[in-house]
């Protein structure tokens, strides 16, 4: 796990074991917030002793971006605190999580241990706030790669942790296309210093619009792409030759994830778009 410190006692904690994915913290001067675990227990594991035995500050609210399994299942390793999340979440959890997690225990003894945590305090509409030592906290609501998406504004600090809406390549299978642009198009007015991702490095004040607007023409790309596919008789060998770097991406994303990635989005919006052709 690489630690990196983004603001005066604000931490990104980045997976060496999958994905590049992110979980942050902010601390206060007796206690911190938690933004999303880790995939595996050793990891989250490992910022639990860097926040409770480190620096003596235990983590009083955990907060989920969204409920999959690689930001959600380090929950059960801080009983103490108060978890926060989009109402949707809580319903996720409680259904899609717990069936994927007891599949997933199936396969790897790793997560005999880990247990599903709901949220304890749940949102619907506009957001919520949190006041650690002299910071704001919004919790405000970002949906497109999943319908409970979630974004934590640090607000006198101007850092946005987005949760998995913001992306090195934008991932679309549990989301929803339109929702993902409309999103997106609403970071660069947020008039960010530093955005966190839910994967990938973290991307600094002059970079976010290029960010963004790299990810919403990756968005352009397929969807023209996955159109043409539909008047093919072979669709699926069509979209098969559209490589990410066609696209406007790199391969490399993700420590190599990202083409496999990419040919999901693509057979997703077909389900989506064109469900009878799929079928």
């Amino acid at each position: 796990m690489v630690r990196e410190r983004v603001a005066e006692d604000v931490y990104v904690f980045t997976s060496d074991l999958y994905a590049q994915v992110n979980a942050g913290a902010v601390v206060g001067p007796e206690w911190s917030v938690l933004i999303d675990t880790l995939a595996f227990p050793e990891e989250t594991l490992e910022i639990r002793d860097f926040l409770h035995n480190r620096l003596e500050r235990p983590v009083r609210y955990l907060i989920n971006t969204h409920y999959h399994a690689d930001h959600t299942l380090g929950n059960c390793w801080f009983p103490e605190a108060v978890v926060l999340g989009h109402k949707r979440c809580r319903e996720l959890l409680a259904t899609t999580g717990k069936e994927r997690l007891d599949n997933a225990k199936r396969q790897n003894r790793d997560l005999r241990d880990v247990q599903i945590v709901l949220p304890d305090l749940v949102f619907e509409r506009g957001g919520i706030g949190l006041r650690v030592g002299k910071r704001t906290l919004r919790l405000i609501h970002l949906p497109g790669h999943s319908d409970d998406g979630i974004g934590v504004l640090l607000v006198e600090d101007r850092v946005l942790f987005s949760g998995d809406v913001m992306m090195p390549i934008p991932y679309l299978v549990d989301g929803d296309y339109d929702v993902m642009v409309k999103t997106l198009k609403r970071i660069p007015k947020m008039k960010l210093e530093n955005l966190v991702q839910g994967h990938g490095e973290v991307i600094l004040r002059g970079e976010v619009p290029k960010a963004v607007r790299r990810n919403l023409d990756y968005l352009d790309e397929i969807r023209k792409h996955v159109r043409q596919a539909n008047r093919r008789k072979d669709f699926s060998g069509y979209l098969e030759e559209i490589n990410i770097e066609s696209c406007g991406k790199s391969r490399i994303l993700l420590g190599g994830l990202a083409e496999q990635l990419h040919q999901h989005n693509m057979l997703a919006l077909m389900r989506a778009w064109y469900p009878k052709k799929i079928a």
